[in-house]
């Protein structure tokens, strides 16, 4: 018996090594293994052995199934392998780049941003981020919003549900949590934290209850700037902001600043600006951003002497930059996700 099984054995790994394909590699397994293999009759014929000699048969015998099924894996695995490559193609370095995916590139609201922030960073204006979630006083009351302000009705401002919110935005007990409806919380969070003089930018995403269409979206991005210094005045703004968009759009652009209203500025303007390569908007005023001197009152709700310390604030869309830049007429594109719209703007 044992000589007839390692006879079995040394037959099929000489056979195996020659096995290439799939149906083979079952043809050779059913041989051995299947209902009239040649280890199956092995097996049947140990119930005739004399008693005393089935054990050793018996021990034998499964000592032969596992080197087959041993010799099986190894030549499965083999014959996959060798059909793998064979799909593949020639050898291949996984380490390199698909040939048949193209990368990505970044999306046109965030290369306006990052062209943006680095303008202001070359004039020593530092980036501050902060969170998308705020309480309303550092989203209204610490920027001297009154409690009748429109920006707190609920038909213009998304307030969350006192259970719905978990973490730890500073907030009073009597306060609700709101989407912010534009980044100058994070001037409100600088002013506290840091001591002046400052400047920075805030670029980040804003939350408002508008109603979608060509220039308007419940979601969209703005960069806000401070700048906080002794002695600053409208003059410091001004200059500042007309070297921001030459930069963006070029030297021939022309601003004014025209008078507004904000809570926390005063006094407060609309910079409106005018460019002769606009297309249909060529040589028209467009207004692009709200600014002013910050408000004393927003320099008290932070601790800071408005006596000693003057600065300015601004405010401007990004889309609504992006959407000049690019001469894209409707906001919604920028959205949509379509690949056909984000690859003009590939570098």
């Amino acid at each position: 018996m044992e000589e007839k099984l390692q006879a079995i054995l040394e037959a099929a790994s000489k056979e195996a090594v020659e096995l290439n394909a799939r149906p083979d590699f079952e043809a050779f397994k059913a041989r051995l293994v299947g209902p009239h293999g040649s280890l199956t009759d092995c097996v049947k014929s140990v119930g005739k052995l004399p008693k005393e000699e089935r054990p050793l048969a018996g021990k034998a015998v499964n000592q032969i199934k596992k080197a087959l099924e041993a010799l099986f894996t190894e030549t499965l695995q083999r014959i996959e392998t060798a059909e793998m490559q064979a799909l593949l193609g020639p050898a291949v370095d996984p380490s390199l780049p698909s040939a048949h995916f193209p990368a990505g590139t970044r999306h046109p609201l965030s290369q306006v941003r990052d062209a943006i922030s680095e303008i202001f960073r070359k004039i020593g204006f530092t980036i501050a981020e902060g969170s998308e979630l705020e309480s309303e006083w550092y989203c209204f009351d610490a920027l001297n919003t009154p409690d009748d302000h429109p920006a707190r009705d609920e038909q213009d401002t998304l307030f969350l549900p006192e259970g719905l919110v978990m973490g730890n935005v500073d907030k009073k007990a009597d306060e609700r949590y709101v989407m912010r409806t534009h980044t100058s919380p994070v001037q409100i969070r600088t002013l506290l934290k840091e001591e002046p003089p400052l400047r920075i930018v805030a670029p980040g995403r804003a939350f408002r209850r508008d109603t979608v269409d060509a220039t308007h979206s419940a979601n969209f991005h703005q960069i806000e700037g401070l700048y906080v210094e002794k002695d600053c005045n409208v003059t410091d703004l001004k200059a500042v902001l007309d070297y921001f968009l030459q930069e963006l759009f070029g030297s021939e652009v022309q601003t004014r600043l025209r008078p507004s209203f904000f809570p926390f500025t005063e006094p407060s303007f609309e910079l409106d600006m005018k460019l002769p390569n606009l297309g249909k908007l060529s040589d028209q005023w467009i207004e692009v951003m709200g600014c002013g001197m910050v408000d004393p009152e927003v320099f008290k709700s932070v601790g800071y002497d408005p006596e000693a310390w003057s600065g300015y604030a601004f405010g401007m869309g990004i889309e609504r930059l992006a959407m000049l830049l690019y001469g894209v007429d409707d906001i919604r594109y920028f959205y949509q996700n379509d690949l056909r719209f984000l690859r003009q703007f590939t570098s």
